[in-house]
């Protein structure tokens, strides 16, 4: 591995692998369903093909690593899967829509769906982020544990549905960092007057802890740095990190965040276009999705380890870890954030309520589980 790593070109770094299985597993279709002509006008239909063409728009650049690869490779695996029944032309963010208007492109109809992470919407509705992350949270594995088994997606439906939209898990970053730095943070004190990016809950618990948080997409944050407007800022960790350059403008990288444990990227579809599909449409979309779902956070893994080392190697990156007061402290702000969205309407309760009974009973297992394993592991490889 370590020969893998020197020679890892950059290039390698920032496409990253291709999606890791075919499409033939997802099809399992009856050639002979119709795929059907839908009702939406806005949506083009090939009539002589029987093809439905949908436009996905996305919040990330193209060619981008993670985000903006997995909802390319997403769009051609769902084409491909429906022998090109279902053909999904992807947008990048800007070139159709801008990033954070994905949402409201994909309810009115503008873009049949559009790939992105849903805590972007949360002035739609404060309990979304439950489904992608909330500070001090679930990790990827067990984010689809409740989404999938636990009762999460019906959850996720009826929210959706007040909008007119429909989602499935399509990705997960694992796992973030804490953020680039210009200073050292050795105390909570250090956050005060901070501005910082961050989305979601997440920028609750900076405010309380005394900073600013500020959200903005991918392609903003390097000038927000470099001209002042932050300073500090997290995005997802060594992979993209090292993509967008965050290491030419801040010193000190910090590690793991408190605020992202295992963050969803979604496919939001408009309702009324994914209703109109027929029934094996709809199970290669969601077979699509749920395989995505299985290899972005693999690919996130296996890049972001190596790209860490370029930053270190390569780059001369302080990578450091908060002080332990610091993490429990936030730690302690987030489990505040959290548990208060409960009171804010009778869906919020039963959202918080679903999602904290399975993150309760996860913790308990993850003793004996994951948790547990990589904490007695450790004890063999203290020189890591």
């Amino acid at each position: 591995m370590k020969n893998k790593i020197k020679t890892l070109k950059r290039r390698e770094l920032l496409i990253g692998a291709s999606a890791l299985t075919g499409v033939g597993i997802l099809s399992a279709c009856d050639d002979n369903v119709d795929g059907g002509t839908p009702s939406n006008p806005k949506e083009s239909t090939s009539i002589s093909k029987n093809i439905i063409q949908w436009r996905m728009v996305t919040c990330w650049p193209r060619d981008f690593p993670g985000g903006g690869t997995g909802s390319q490779n997403l769009a051609k695996k769902i084409t491909a899967a429906s022998d090109g029944r279902l053909e999904i032309k992807n947008f990048a963010a800007g070139e159709l829509v801008p990033a954070f208007e994905v949402f409201d492109a994909v309810r009115e109809g503008t873009a049949q769906c559009g790939h992105a992470a849903p805590y972007y919407w949360i002035a739609k509705h404060r309990s979304i982020p439950f489904f992608c992350t909330v500070p001090g949270g679930m990790t990827a594995s067990e984010k689809a544990a409740w989404i999938i088994y636990g009762g999460g997606q019906e959850l996720w439906d009826e929210v959706y549905a007040e909008f007119g939209v429909k989602s499935f898990l399509a990705g997960n970053t694992g796992v973030q960092m804490g953020g680039w730095f210009q200073k050292e943070i050795n105390s909570l004190e250090d956050f005060k007057g901070l501005k910082m990016r961050m989305p979601g809950l997440g920028a609750e618990v900076i405010n309380r802890m005394g900073g600013t948080a500020v959200n903005m997409p991918a392609g903003e944050i390097m000038p927000a740095l470099q001209s002042g407007v932050i300073d500090a800022a997290e995005w997802v960790g060594p992979w993209n990190d090292l993509a967008l350059g965050f290491y030419k403008v801040a010193k000190y990288y910090y590690g793991p965040g408190f605020h992202e444990g295992g963050t969803t990227n979604e496919l939001i579809m408009n309702k009324e276009s994914y209703e109109s599909l027929s029934e094996d449409l709809k199970i290669i979309v969601k077979n699509a999705c749920h395989s995505a779902a299985l290899e972005v956070p693999a690919e996130y893994f296996f890049y972001s380890g190596l790209s860490l080392n370029v930053l270190k190697k390569d780059h001369n990156v302080d990578v450091r870890s908060f002080p332990n007061d610091v993490v429990k402290q936030m730690f302690m702000i987030s489990k505040e954030v959290v548990e208060e969205t409960a009171s804010e309407g009778e869906l919020h309760s039963r959202i918080f309520k679903s999602w904290n009974n399975f993150f309760l009973q996860s913790m308990q297992y993850q003793k004996y589980g994951d948790y547990g394993f990589m904490r007695d592991r450790a004890m063999a490889y203290e020189n890591i």
